[in-house]
């Protein structure tokens, strides 16, 4: 009979077995080719940042960066696993031989009797993991390393300490970095030994009995002990820290260094610490022989309540109750110490403010026009506003470009004197190129094609249009001729651009597919193929691999376009280049060229750093160098996130045609270069090594100065008492051009003479405004000229009288009545108005401002310099077609407005009488007048509707104007108004 039981339903079995020995070999193989592909991936990736290092000569850069990794990978990797996997292996060996029979002990059977098998794999699991992850992070510190292994002295010591600076710059970090280590170390031990005794009972919680074994007491109470020892290892180290600490101090700001509550409260309570920790450390290695742990338990909750009120409560006390009643005497031996540090750890040492006018005499206006004309070589084409004048005339083929700001170079005119000179070099725009594939991207169109230059001093008519305002190029055409060509000293000017700031994507040259050269105006298309040696050659199959992997383009490897000779050129921008060779080195966000005995060269300046210099105080670089025409991709940062020691210390090149990078020691004082320099010798050429035809084109940096300016603008006083009231604290002004946002102005390089010197000097200045008002407050300007004696020395002219500001120029300027009519007029033509850079020069006891002013649109879209506003010593600002034509007017008009005429019954300013004039010159004056009436009329109600006395006044002219017209013309006496002539 069937069993009808409720048992499982019947029916056909399935047979699970293992995979046939095809499937198996499949998946082995599988297996293997995903492992090797991502060993393949790895290898690629190391393979050819080799092959760069050494296409561009600086595989030591490589190798020495590589084993430092490596040893601090090893070491620091191996030091963990064998700290954690000793303290567990040491944690079982103490473990009790019998458990208690206990609930708790029962559960954890289960897992020691699943461990028991892999005892040996999971301790090898956990050291290699903690190994791995610990010796990942060190690698991290390969230049805290190298600094403190290398480090040089400074030969200037703290005030507090007596140590020299190289401890708090190279060392310190370093004791910090081993000191967070051992702590890393004990901590993960302890936790790993705890968990091992717990697990084989050496630790109880609910069992009956001792809570711990006492060989799990003495293990614990080691490991215990050393964490201890290393609180008080920081304590001491704590003790120096306060040399370099940053705090808010709110009459300065950012602050770093002691104040008084440091010195008197901190820095003794860091001491009082340091001895009871190590006091403590000993009562728990003595519970090795006590067993008990009660002292050191007591030891460490007293540390605790001594931490909490000797290094939190006291100190308190004291800025409460010896501080704030009397903080300026207290403080101000410590804000000296923060000056003086400060200003040397900048280089604004030598910095002092020289009083100065501000105000020329108004009588001597004839001898200030004759002194403007050596005063500076006035800049009137300005590099951040004619790039689109480059572009439109310059350009030649849409698949070129020149950068948004152009830069400022010196080059010997014709004259034999050097000129100021606004360069720009034009470089390749992929964007541009007709038709887009991967052929044409990275094979044909490869390089940009020469340096255009224009005067900077001086524009010209366009000769193909006629008009007027265009720059007046030096170096122009395609091929480019000109001055720059004709100055090289052997002839032969390569003008090819490979390497650029807007050449971002990889081209492979100088194999079987030809490259396009240029495209002539006349003649047929050139094309040529790249002979220059940088690049790493594709010309076996690895390299073809590795970097079809690396740039994930299959087609470098099968591609026959790549061939024999062919050549990857990659890293192209100037900044990327430096920054791959010297990875010690911050760069400064603008790359300039310059041509140097025939060759395009790239000049990067690049600064040594570090925030470890005892009491200056740290600024952040990405936010003090920007301004109104920075971007984001030229901000300049640090390896450290703030600094508070900069120097220009290495003047960099990069050639725009073979790519090869040189370095130049600039500064050779500075030990931070001096420490780099040994941990990678050879890398960094002798400052007497550059060419004098390279170091005529050397200038002071913007960044560096845009640094310095920030922190003259509070540093500049050297008094105490005078630095924490704040009363003479400057600002940076918005620039005043800029109507898109409110972003600092930015420095300006222009060769002018200083006060007290007989000849002009290439320059970098800026101008302050003291803190929160727009009136001037200082000018500032450094010697740019890397040939000259004083190269580096810094200029401060404070301001004693009342002067207007940059702002209060340009909105001068605005409500210049030829201004209004000159906007109405563009705007008529579908054109607007652009403002070029505000230039300030001291002049005679005064400043002389000169602005540029640029009309764009119409039918042509560029910028064209059109008018010259200038404005001296607190005067009128004038509005001029030439910049002579605005000096005249400017000094004119200083000299007649020396009394004003006296006011009418209305409160107005009455016109002085005008002298009767007959014949022609009359009759067009009089007309020419009529015409400037009607405009200045329209002109007040244009500018405000409301403001009827500017409109009268306008009409008052225009009735003049018309009675000299009827004169001039015969039909009634001048004396006779329109509004007096009688009806017949």
């Amino acid at each position: 009979m069937p069993d009808r039981g409720g048992g499982p339903p019947t029916g056909p079995r399935i047979r699970v077995g293992r995979p046939s020995r095809r499937v198996r070999t499949l998946l082995m193989t599988l297996g293997v080719l995903a492992v090797l592909a991502m060993a393949f991936v790895m290898f690629a990736g190391f393979w050819t940042d080799w092959l760069w290092y050494r296409s561009v000569n600086y595989s030591s850069v490589f190798t020495t960066t590589l084993w430092t990794k490596i040893g601090l990978f090893a070491f620091f990797g191996l030091l963990m696993a064998t700290a954690v996997g000793v303290n567990i292996w040491l944690a079982h060996r103490l473990r009790p031989p019998l458990s208690a029979m206990s609930l708790e002990q029962q559960s954890l059977d289960r897992y020691r009797m699943g461990i028991a098998p892999y005892k040996k794999w999971v301790l090898l699991a956990i050291t290699a993991l903690v190994g791995l992850i610990a010796g990942a992070s060190a690698t991290g510190q390969w230049r805290t390393w190298l600094m403190w292994v290398n480090g040089v002295p400074f030969g200037q010591k703290d005030p507090q300490f007596k140590m020299d600076v190289s401890f708090y710059a190279f060392d310190l970090p370093w004791y910090r970095f081993m000191l967070g280590f051992g702590f890393a170390a004990v901590i993960l031990s302890l936790i790993a030994a705890a968990l091992t005794h717990y697990l084989y009972g050496g630790l109880r919680i609910t069992s009956p009995g001792a809570r711990a074994t006492g060989a799990a007491t003495g293990h614990l109470s080691v490991l215990l002990g050393i964490f201890v020892s290393l609180k008080a290892v920081a304590y001491w180290l704590d003790r120096y820290g306060l040399a370099v600490k940053s705090s808010d101090f709110k009459a300065t700001g950012n602050w770093t260094g002691l104040r008084y509550v440091d010195a008197n409260a901190y820095l003794p309570a860091k001491t009082i610490l340091f001895c009871i920790a190590a006091i403590c450390a000993v009562l728990f290695f003595a519970t090795l022989w006590r067993r008990t742990w009660q002292l050191p338990v007591i030891g460490f909750g007293l540390m605790v309540l001594s931490a909490i009120l000797i290094g939190g409560l006291y100190p308190a006390i004291v800025q409460k109750f010896q501080v704030q009643p009397n903080e300026q005497a207290k403080e101000s031996p410590y804000i000296q110490k923060n000056i003086d540090a400060t200003r040397k750890a900048y280089g604004i040492d030598s910095a002092k403010p020289e009083d100065y006018a501000g105000k020329g005499d108004p009588s001597q206006k004839a001898k200030q026009r004759e002194d403007a004309k050596s005063a500076a070589s006035y800049r009137v084409v300005d590099s951040n506003v004619v790039s689109p004048a480059f572009q439109q005339l310059q350009q030649e083929r849409k698949y070129y470009q020149f950068p948004a700001t152009l830069d400022v170079d010196r080059y010997t005119g014709p004259d034999g004197k050097p000129q100021d000179t606004v360069i720009g070099l034009r470089e390749l725009d992929i964007t541009g190129i007709p038709k887009r594939n991967w052929i044409n991207d990275h094979f044909t169109y490869t390089h940009g094609y020469g340096a255009i230059a224009a005067k900077g001093t001086s524009v010209i008519t366009d000769p193909t249009d006629g008009t007027v305002g265009s720059p007046d190029f030096t170096e122009s055409g395609l091929p480019t001729s000109g001055q720059l060509s004709d100055d090289t000293t052997d002839k032969k000017y390569e003008q090819r651009i490979y390497y650029g700031e807007k050449t971002e994507q990889y081209s492979i040259v100088g194999g079987p597919q030809k490259e396009l050269d240029y495209e002539a105006s006349t003649g047929p298309t050139k094309y040529t193929s790249y002979q220059g040696k940088s690049g790493v050659s594709l010309s076996n199959t690895l390299n073809r691999a590795a970097y079809a992997v690396s740039f994930g383009e299959p087609q470098i490897l099968y591609s026959g376009a790549v061939g024999e000779g062919s050549r990857i050129l990659y890293n192209r921008t100037p900044k990327e280049r430096v920054e791959a060779v010297a990875p010690w080195l911050t760069i400064d966000g603008d790359a300039y060229p310059a041509v140097v005995n025939g060759r395009i060269q790239w000049i990067v300046d690049a600064y040594t750093t570090t925030n470890g210099y005892p009491y200056a105080s740290r600024t952040t670089l990405g936010d003090t160098t920007a301004d109104s025409l920075t971007t984001n991709q030229r901000a300049v940062v640090a390896q450290q996130n703030q600094v508070n020691y900069i120097r220009n210390s290495v003047k960099a090149t990069v050639d725009a045609y073979d790519g090869s990078v040189k370095l130049y020691q600039w500064d050779t004082e500075d030990p931070v270069l001096k420490t780099w320099m040994k941990a990678f010798p050879g890398t960094v050429k002798a400052k007497g090594e550059i060419s004098d035809e390279l170091k005529s084109h050397l200038r002071y940096p913007q960044d560096m100065f845009k640094v310095q300016r920030e922190l003259l603008t509070r540093y500049h006083v050297t008094e105490p008492e005078q630095f924490y009231s704040g009363s003479d604290a400057w600002q940076v002004p918005d620039d005043p051009t800029n109507k898109k946002d409110t972003s600092a102005v930015p420095p300006y390089y222009l060769s002018l003479k200083m006060p007290g010197e007989s000849e002009q000097k290439f320059s970098l200045t800026t101008t302050f405004t003291p803190a929160g008002r727009p009136n001037l407050g200082a000018f500032m300007a450094v010697d740019a000229d890397a040939n000259s004696d004083d190269y580096g020395s810094i200029r401060l002219l404070r301001v004693t009288e009342t002067v207007q500001g940059p702002s209060q120029v340009q909105s001068e300027l605005n409500g210049v009545p030829e201004v209004a009519t000159f906007v109405r007029d563009l705007r008529g033509t579908d054109s607007d108005i652009e403002y070029g850079n505000l230039l300030t020069i001291p002049l005679d006891g005064g400043f002389l401002y000169v602005e540029p002013v640029y009309a764009r649109g119409g039918s042509q879209n560029y910028p064209l310099l059109k008018k010259v506003a200038v404005a001296y010593g607190g005067g009128k600002p004038v509005f001029k077609d030439t910049l002579p034509e605005a000096l005249d007017a400017v000094f004119e008009q200083q000299g007649t407005t020396t009394e004003p005429p006296p006011p009418s019954d209305e409160g107005e300013t009455t016109k002085p009488p005008q002298k009767p004039a007959t014949g022609d010159a009359a009759l067009k004056a009089a007309i020419a007048d009529v015409l400037k009436a009607h405009e200045d009329a329209d002109a007040a109600l244009a500018k405000d509707p409301k403001d009827w006395g500017a409109y009268g006044r306008a009409q008052e002219d225009l009735d003049d104007a018309l009675a000299r017209l009827a004169a001039a013309e015969g039909k009634q006496s001048p004396s006779e108004s329109p509004s007096e002539k009688k009806s017949p």
